[in-house]
Parts: C-alpha cells; sequence; structure tokens
C-alpha cells in the first residue's frame, strides 16, 4: 500500500532529516585515511544517541550495523569491519534514521584525501542524476518520469545504472512501496500525489549496470570491478515541486 503523511507527520520527518544530514555531515568530518569502517559505525551509534534518534538499518533484515559504509566498486551495504579507508577512496554513507516513530533514509558519496578526475566525475554525474529525478517528483508525474530522468542523464554521460537495487517510499518504515527504480519510461508507474515520501537514490556504474552479492550476503559489488557512486535523499512530493527532508 502506497501511503500520503499528514502535514504532521512530515514535520517530523523534516525534523528527523535534520538530524539525519547533521549526522551524515559529522561522520564526513571525521573521515580520514586509515580510520576503520568499525569505528565510523561506532560514531553513527553515539552521534544519533545524543540526538535522541535511532539508527534505522540497524537489526532490519539482520544487518549488523547501524549505518552502511562502502567503498569504490562496492555499490550498497558493506558491513562495520575493521576494513580501513583508504587515501583516495570513494566513501558512501548510507543512513536511515528513526525520530518519533517515522523514517528517513539518506546516503553521501565523496573522497577521502586524493582526488582523482574519474571519482570527481562519476561523483558530479551522480548529483545531477539524482536532482533531475527530484525535479519529477510532483503530482500528477508518475514513478517512471523519475527513473526516466535519472537513465537519461546517466547514460548520455557514459555511465550505468543498477537494476537489482532500487529507491522506495519511506516513513512509516525505512523502507514502504512505491520501488522507485533508477531507470524506465515517461508517463508509466505510480502516478505521484502530494504527501508521498519518497527515497530517491541513483546508483550508477562507471561500467556495467550488473552487480554481485559477496560471501558476505550483504555487499554488493560492480561484476567487473568499476567504481559505483550512490547518492539518496528522502523528499515529500509537493504540487509545484518535491521538498527534500533528508
Amino acid at each position: 500500500m502506497i501511503t500520503i503523511k499528514t502535514p504532521r507527520e512530515i514535520e517530523i520527518m523534516r525534523q528527523g532529516g535534520k538530524i539525519l544530514k547533521q549526522t551524515l555531515k559529522e561522520l564526513k568530518a571525521i573521515i580520514k585515511p586509515g580510520i576503520s569502517r568499525k569505528k565510523i559505525n561506532q560514531t553513527a551509534g553515539e552521534i544519533l544517541k545524543k540526538k535522541k534518534a535511532k539508527p534505522a538499518f540497524l537489526n532490519y533484515q539482520g544487518y549488523p550495523a547501524n549505518l552502511c559504509i562502502f567503498t569504490n566498486e562496492e555499490v550498497e551495504h558493506g558491513l562495520p569491519e575493521n576494513k580501513i579507508i583508504h587515501d583516495g577512496d570513494l566513501v558512501t554513507l548510507d543512513l536511515g534514521v528513526k525520530y518519533k516513530g517515522l523514517f528517513t533514509d539518506a546516503s553521501t558519496t565523496f573522497i577521502c584525501g586524493k582526488k582523482s578526475k574519474e571519482k570527481l566525475n562519476i561523483i558530479k554525474v551522480c548529483r545531477r542524476c539524482l536532482d533531475l529525478g527530484i525535479a519529477q517528483a510532483k503530482a500528477g508525474k508518475r514513478i517512471g518520469d523519475i527513473g526516466y530522468a535519472v537513465q537519461k542523464h546517466a547514460e548520455k554521460n557514459g555511465y550505468s545504472v543498477v537494476r537489482k537495487l532500487v529507491g522506495h517510499g519511506v516513513g512509516y518504515a525505512i523502507h514502504e512501496n512505491p520501488i522507485v527504480p533508477n531507470f524506465g519510461k515517461k508517463g508509466t508507474g505510480q502516478k505521484l500525489k502530494t504527501g508521498m515520501c519518497l527515497a530517491i537514490e541513483p546508483m550508477i556504474n562507471q561500467g556495467t549496470h550488473e552487480i554481485d552479492l559477496k560471501k558476505d550476503g550483504w555487499t554488493y559489488v560492480t561484476r567487473d570491478g568499476k567504481l559505483s557512486c550512490h547518492l539518496e535523499h528522502t523528499i515529500v512530493v509537493g504540487a509545484k515541486k518535491a521538498e527534500v527532508l533528508a
């Protein structure tokens, strides 16, 4: 079932989104070459506790971490191991927050330390994909319009979009209907209505769109070992445009 959030619920999600964005900002500030994923995960839990919010991913379907941390050819999830972040790594932090009973979800991708043109470019293209997708999230449009906008920009710039993982509704649960693919056709799919809350999250790859699940049962990687980038905002559909909540 696809749900419409009330103005009061949207305000709570707006508050939770502020906590989420601030937490990601604080985490990004501590990430230097040599830090472990375990330390980042621990710090995320500490920050959220101080802000009186909860990590939405912890124990969700058995996931053992406060947030998802992944790098370079890793597409999604990752685990809070003692694995070290290295100079030049493309790092993604994907965080869900539960605040006053409602959920928001967002991710950021950045380069730790030394920058490279190929990594800066994939972030730039993915950011534009996200912005174009969000621009379609207004009443009267359809889910396919979001996916089409993301796919068109990614492929125009020589990147592919992941098919196996998608965006989603969010609010009463961390994952709700509808699914929000990063590919599609204009004018197809669920019609968007004011008050629908979506997590729009382009995942684009430098090479093939094909991905594989590692033996740890959580981490997805690009099949060809090339870079992947993931950015995400929680938005609420408006009459004329979407509002970014997280």
